[in-house]
């Protein structure tokens, strides 16, 4: 039989000793060290161990968790330590047999069974450690979310978040302490003024108002996204995602960025997508790092520089788009990417004829995109037409 983990991490919740299991009352009596934040410390008796308070940063605790290695170490976390906790963070820095979990019960089930919510319907966020603008992609009337806030002033900021962005009427009840004592709920809505909350604190929102959600097809309107006007338009972009068909854990580079709106919606399609998005002009690269941040998409790499020089060190994709910086350099080196799908747009003449001279050595598929939209004429109404589009799409 294998040598026993020297490391036990202990999900605590507010109710202290009361709620551990006999397996995490062993652990904590047999440690030699106990180490967690203040707060949690605070919560079970001294029984002679060695206490370490974790420092902050976190990443700092780490680094001395390694120095008591051999030691029989209990690292006290919140709740389950594996859902929006230290267990993963831990579990990634250490080896599997040097370490073991004793979870506690959740802020999330627990705000669930006050709320009587079934999880499986409601989403769970930990924002604690997180902008609040990760909510803004599931934002949509009757959606129900528990989140996980930093401190108690988090919450008028959430209140001001949401009411900006027209969810005012959101029903939010407001949860201190959980489990415990000192446990407190107050029901408000995200307009009322949000103040005198405590840590540690969670929220249950039922989102309502008028604000506008984002939908879940390809081709989000243009106005959700900042533009100088270098912006994939909305039809054109519902067809190049088509062609670029996202896939659940998939790299897409989006080269000549522009806004960053076919990188964004490729994020929006799956949370496990990824993408890297290729900007020479640093206006423009700030640009779409607003964009992605306002919309609640932290997953974007942008990178400042010119393709395909830029692309050297970056992860390989499973799929590139190409909206600006079209180059016979470029085709060259993707080209020599076997597998890999690639969507080009084009508009220029000299453009179109590059991608026609490609489609005829790769194959693949043109496909030629024309546009009017009605607009005045006078007193009367006519169709006013954009430049056409010229799309190649093949897989090398």
């Amino acid at each position: 039989m294998g040598k026993a983990p020297w490391l036990t991490v202990i999900g605590l919740g507010e109710d202290g000793p009361e709620g551990l299991s006999p397996a995490s009352h062993a652990a904590l009596a047999d440690a030699e060290v106990v180490m967690g934040p203040a707060r949690h410390l605070s919560l079970v008796p001294d029984n002679g161990a060695e206490r370490i308070v974790w420092p902050v940063p976190f990443s700092e605790g780490l680094a001395l968790l390694r120095g008591l290695a051999g030691r029989r170490v209990a690292v006290l976390a919140s709740g389950d330590p594996f859902w929006f906790g230290a267990g993963s963070v831990i579990a990634r820095e250490f080896e599997a047999h040097e370490w073991r979990a004793l979870p506690g019960v959740s802020t999330f089930s627990l705000a669930a069974a006050r709320m009587g919510w079934g999880l499986e319907g409601t989403l769970c966020l930990g924002l604690h450690a997180a902008p609040l603008a990760r909510l803004r992609p599931h934002l949509a009337r009757g959606q129900r979310v528990i989140a996980l806030l930093r401190d108690g002033a988090a919450v008028a900021e959430l209140g001001a978040y949401l009411t900006g962005l027209g969810f005012g009427a959101s029903a939010l009840t407001v949860m201190e302490a959980l489990g415990g004592p000192r446990e407190r709920m107050t029901r408000a809505r995200a307009e009322d003024p949000l103040e005198g909350f405590g840590h540690p604190v969670c929220v249950a929102l039922e989102v309502a108002g008028e604000g506008a959600a984002l939908h879940r097809a390809s081709g989000q309107a243009d106005a959700v996204f900042d533009s100088d006007g270098a912006l994939t338009k909305r039809p054109v972009r519902a067809l190049t995602l088509s062609a670029l068909a996202p896939g659940a854990g998939e790299m897409l580079w989006d080269i000549g960025g522009g806004s960053g709106s076919i990188g964004i919606e490729w994020l929006l399609s799956h949370p496990a997508t990824q993408a890297v998005a290729v900007e020479m002009r640093p206006e423009r690269a700030a640009r779409i790092r607003a964009n992605a941040a306002a919309l609640g998409v932290d997953r974007l790499q942008v990178v400042e520089g010119r393709a395909p020089e830029a692309l050297a060190d970056l992860p390989r994709p499973d799929a590139v788009f190409v909206g600006g910086g079209l180059s016979e350099a470029l085709l060259e080196h993707l080209s020599a990417m076997p597998g890999l799908r690639l969507v080009v747009n084009a508009v220029t003449l000299e453009s179109e004829a590059l991608l026609a001279a490609w489609q005829a050595r790769l194959g693949g598929t043109l496909l030629r995109i024309e546009l009017a939209e009605a607009g005045a004429l006078g007193t009367r109404r006519g169709w006013k037409a954009s430049y056409p589009v010229v799309q190649w799409s093949v897989t090398t």
